[in-house]
């Protein structure tokens, strides 16, 4: 029986240097695309739903002329004076923690996530931002980078420092809890209601991921949850506001970004 356990566990050295490095694979990139090698801005922005690249690819932002990844853009956008450097559709716990290390090995400084969320707890509005204070992990990619736990968690300065930056925002932006799935369509009323239990309001697909990539890499990872729907239960779901949310989710970028640096 012991050949059917599962080998997620197996070989986990957490102190142990990778052999595939992500610098590496960027500079196989730059060579095979014909690639200059240019930092990318020190503020980073992973969008999984694409909704804010494809408004910056319209015409308010600039394609970055060295990003290296084989698998997506950059947009670049000023926001105040701050420059971001967007990535879109790095959907998933896997694929965010791929780009996070390539941003990382690029010059990235401070990466911000915001995607979009399934509320399954109380919040003061059905449609709100949720700052990821702890995220559950019931996905596989965490554990590549820490021991297993429960949670996976914000860093403790970036909350402190993030405590009064939303204040002045039309949006609200609330902190809490989140449940980190790899599977969002095996959502069942079980594994929701066990969630729920822990103290998770909302339910995506990358946070605790990323904050585990954030701890063992020391890394600066913020991120937020757009909660948008109830997972399609109650109709009228995944409506983002304005402009697909693109503003207002920008603006919760901007002062994420001035706060932290």
């Amino acid at each position: 029986m012991s050949s059917e356990r599962s080998p997620l566990l197996d070989g986990k050295d957490y102190q142990a240097p990778t052999l595939f490095e992500p610098a590496n694979v960027l500079r196989e990139a730059r060579r095979q695309l014909a690639l200059s090698e240019v930092a990318v801005p020190k503020v980073a922005l992973l969008d999984p739903d694409g909704d804010i690249v494809r408004h910056l690819a319209a015409g308010r932002g600039r394609r970055h002329p060295g990003w290296a990844c084989y698998l997506t853009e950059m947009w670049v956008v000023d926001l105040d004076g701050i420059e971001v450097g967007v990535v879109g559709v790095a959907v998933g716990a896997p694929f965010a923690v791929v780009v996070a290390e390539q941003l990382a090995a690029s010059g990235a400084e401070l990466l911000i996530s915001i995607t979009s969320a399934g509320q399954i707890g109380e919040l003061p509005e059905s449609s709100c931002f949720v700052l990821i204070d702890r995220a559950l992990r019931d996905e596989g990619t965490s554990v590549h980078y820490l021991p297993p736990a429960r949670w996976s968690r914000l860093d403790d300065t970036l909350r402190a420092k993030l405590a009064d930056a939303f204040t002045h925002l039309p949006d609200p932006v609330v902190t809490g809890d989140s449940w980190t799935t790899d599977a969002p369509y095996r959502e069942t009323a079980p594994a929701i209601d066990t969630a729920r239990a822990t103290g998770a309001v909302c339910v995506e697909m990358e946070a605790a991921a990323l904050y585990a990539y954030a701890q063992a890499r020391q890394q600066r990872v913020v991120c937020l949850a757009h909660v948008t729907n109830t997972m399609a239960t109650a109709g009228d779901d995944f409506e983002k506001g304005t402009d697909n949310g693109v503003p207002a989710a920008l603006a919760v970028v901007r002062a994420v970004a001035a706060a932290l640096t």
